[in-house]
């Protein structure tokens, strides 16, 4: 079956389960690529509910030949900071990561998100992942009963991503774009718990996104000294991960964590 069939056939499962959204449906061109944006679109807004095991086998051959068409990167391959062999900086696109585990920015909800196609990374690593890591995380939030909170971390497998898991974590939201000293005190904690969860698994690489530097509007500088800060101690109190990668996607903050971390060798780039 080509790409452009198993598009049609995962679309239409989709419209048969959410009937709601053929209007919708209809705004989109017949190409391929507006079809794979309408794909991805249905997947954000579907709800976790039952997956059939078909659907599932077709989706995740498509999201299983994107990785490879993408290219997967092997963050043990990644050329570590010349200050400390322990820490990584990378940019490119966190989806590609061949880590233990990589860190999602996730909401109080952690269900991933709903807006079709966004371009938080929230949207982007379950795109990626397939509609099982959503059913993960809603058993994961059935047995919890409540949203969580900001600064823990709970892990899921990784499905159809090159990472084993995803770990997802809640970071603060500012407000005023003035950090308070709770809002720094939940970053911080966002990165210990995500590391130690990892320990505890005895996972080796991590790889950690801008965490609240996107809509909850952490300046980027201060959130970055956070990060490697609370990373450094972390694995400075004795931890199974022996590499941690701090993912960036924009030029701005790979400046910033080039700053923080220092030297010629302290940032490589998505090929």
């Amino acid at each position: 079956m080509d790409r452009t069939e198993r598009q049609r056939r995962l679309i239409q499962a989709l419209l048969t389960e959410m009937p709601e959204y053929r209007a919708f449906a209809a705004e989109f061109s017949g190409d391929r690529y507006s079809q794979r944006r309408l794909l991805r679109s249905l997947m954000n807004l579907r709800p976790p509910m039952p997956l059939d095991p078909a659907f599932l086998a077709e989706q995740d051959a498509l999201l299983e030949a994107e990785r490879e068409e993408k290219g997967v990167v092997e963050a043990d391959d990644l050329t570590p900071t010349a200050a400390d062999p322990r820490l990584v900086l990378w940019q490119g696109d966190i989806t590609r990561l061949r880590a233990d585990a990589i860190v999602n920015a996730a909401n109080s909800a952690l269900l991933g998100c709903f807006q079709p196609c966004h371009g938080c990374i929230d949207n982007a690593i379950h795109s990626a992942a397939g509609l099982q890591l959503r059913d993960d995380c809603a058993k994961l939030m059935a047995a919890q009963g409540s949203e969580e909170p900001e600064g823990r971390a709970k892990l899921t497998p990784g499905h159809a991503l090159p990472a084993r898991y995803v770990i997802h974590t809640v970071g603060p939201v500012v407000r005023g774009r003035v950090p308070t000293d709770r809002d720094r005190a939940a970053l911080g904690s966002c990165y210990r718990s995500c590391l130690e969860l990892a320990g505890e698994r005895g996972l080796e690489s991590v790889a950690f996104c801008c965490i609240s530097t996107g809509v909850y509007h952490f300046p980027n500088e201060e959130a970055a000294a956070i990060a490697v800060d609370t990373v450094k101690a972390v694995l400075d109190q004795g931890s199974t991960v022996r590499r941690v990668i701090f993912n960036v996607f924009k030029d701005l903050d790979a400046a910033v964590y080039r700053r923080l971390l220092g030297g010629d060798r302290a940032a490589e780039s998505c090929p």
